[in-house]
Formats: C-alpha cells, sequence, structure tokens
C-alpha cells in the first residue's frame, strides 16, 4: 500500500482553496504530472480522506436567516442521535461535540424567529430510547452571532486512516484491499483476512 505524503496534503490544501483548481494547475505546484495528480485525489477519495466537492457559498449574499450558536446540554441522552437529528435541519450548518458532551451548533435561522424554530426542531424528533429530543435536552443557551468566517486549513495535519476491522490507525505496515469494487484500508493482514472472511459468510448468508 503506497503511503499517503507531504504532496497528497498539499494537493489537499490547494483543493481546499479552490475546489475547482484544474490539475495541470496542481500539477505545477507540485511538480507532478496532470494525471499523476488526478490519480492521488482518485485515491484520496477511494480512502475517504476526501468525503464529497462542495461549494463555499457567501450566505451574505442571499436571504439565510439570523445566524446564531446553540449550546445544548443533554445530559445522559444520546449525543449521537440527536446530533444526527438536527443536522438533518436545513437551517443546521455545523454542529461540534464538546468533551463534556455538549453539542454546539451553528444555524441560520429562517424568518428571524429563533424561538419559533427552536420549538418545532427540538419537538418533532426522537433519541434512541424513544425519548423526545425537547426532553433529552437538560438546557440550551442561544448567542446571536454578528457575523462568520470558515476558514479550513491542514496545518499540523497527519493521515490517520482507520482500520475497517478493528479500527486501529492504519501505518506504512498496512494493507488495502478491494471487496465488490470498494476499497478497504487495514491495519495488518490478519485484520484483513479476518475482514474478508467476515463479508463473505455474510454475503453467503444473503444468497
Amino acid at each position: 500500500m503506497r503511503d499517503l505524503d507531504e504532496t497528497d496534503l498539499e494537493i489537499l490544501r490547494l483543493l481546499l482553496s479552490n475546489a475547482r483548481r484544474p490539475y495541470s494547475d496542481i500539477a505545477d505546484a507540485v511538480g507532478l504530472s496532470a494525471p499523476a495528480v488526478s490519480d492521488r485525489v482518485a485515491r484520496l477519495r477511494e480512502t475517504g480522506v476526501i468525503n464529497r466537492f462542495t461549494l463555499d457559498v457567501d450566505r451574505s449574499q442571499l436571504r439565510g436567516g439570523i445566524q446564531v450558536l446553540i449550546t445544548l446540554d443533554v445530559g445522559d441522552a444520546s449525543v449521537a442521535s440527536i446530533r444526527e437529528h438536527l443536522l438533518n435541519e436545513s437551517a443546521v450548518e455545523h454542529a461540534f461535540t464538546t468533551a463534556e458532551a455538549d453539542l454546539i451548533l451553528y444555524a441560520r435561522v429562517p424568518d428571524n424567529d429563533v424561538a419559533g424554530w427552536l420549538a418545532d426542531t427540538l419537538e418533532d424528533g426522537r433519541v434512541d430510547d424513544g425519548m423526545d429530543v425537547d426532553d433529552a435536552i437538560d438546557d440550551l443557551e442561544v448567542t446571536l452571532l454578528a457575523g462568520a468566517d470558515w476558514s479550513p486549513d491542514l496545518g499540523g495535519t497527519e493521515f490517520a486512516l482507520s482500520c475497517a476491522q478493528c479500527g486501529n490507525t492504519v501505518d506504512s505496515e498496512g494493507t488495502a484491499t478491494r471487496v465488490d469494487g470498494d476499497l478497504y484500508q487495514f491495519c495488518c493482514p490478519s485484520c484483513e483476512s479476518r475482514f474478508v472472511e467476515k463479508y463473505d459468510r455474510l454475503r453467503e448468508g444473503a444468497e
């Protein structure tokens, strides 16, 4: 398995600044050919480092509602299910989980009706144990924002691919294999074998 390297990181930095940058421009910047850059981007997508290419929209040029930060104290409730429910709301653009298991949401609330939007959103979902989302939240705080900037950066970043079998970090000793056309990464050959065997058993059981 070819290691992901500093050239891959530089390609990511260039794509972060402009996801539509031509591969020929990236090739000039990193000292590769355009086809070699294309191959590296394809590998970054296969390994899950790049999930999708998207747009950075300047919402200030649109009628986008009021910007707020919402901090939710969810107590012992399922943070993951509440976060998933709230991220399905079109107004919520980012969700962060703190070390104390609080949820912090960045949202653009339509019609500037923060109280009404919160009431409708929180009463419309369930957590894992069937409890209503609004009942699972112990406390919340809303902060109105005057502005927000998003500037993703890869400074100090290292690649840390996860093993598809055990979840450990895949290093230079790792392996990769395709199963039904999808590429999977493994930290060691034994994890690869166990994964493939389990996959084959599941496939045979489905047939």
